[in-house]
């Protein structure tokens, strides 16, 4: 399977995984997925067979935004930061679904959350943690 390949099939996994958590967060597959967390294992394999090419990037690294760029220059250690993302964003959107059902946080308050989790990490984890605060006052 070449790198095109890996690369859709990872990102459509994960998009079905997020469809999951925002469509239908209490349904017991979603749940089961939450607790065995199959997908970013999955995504984790991925990114170890590619991440190989860390070691021989002449020039590469991350002491510098230069270094990383050489990093990104090279198509497998694109993928493996591609995927690197989209395994911490799912399991952070794991997070936010455990954390919101047991503060028992109403799901639409969490969809725009996970959505921009899924988008922007960091910008749908921030929101959620907005939320959770706001909801604790």
């Amino acid at each position: 399977m070449g790198i095109s390949q890996i690369f859709s099939l990872a990102s459509t996994t994960a998009a079905l995984q997020w469809l999951l958590l925002i469509i239908f967060p209490k349904w017991r597959v979603t749940l089961w997925l939450i607790r065995y967390p199959v997908v970013p294992v999955l995504l984790s394999v991925i990114y170890c067979i590619y991440i190989g090419g860390f070691f021989s990037t002449p020039g590469g690294g991350y002491g510098s935004l230069q270094q990383v760029r050489m990093l990104f220059a090279s198509d497998s250690l694109l993928l493996a930061g591609w995927v690197h993302y989209l395994a911490f964003d799912l399991l952070i959107g794991f997070a936010i679904i455990r954390s919101s059902q047991e503060r028992t946080i109403p799901h639409w308050l969490v969809i725009p959350c996970l959505v921009l989790t899924f988008m922007f990490g960091p910008v749908g984890f921030l929101l959620y943690q907005i939320i959770k605060k706001i909801r604790q006052s």
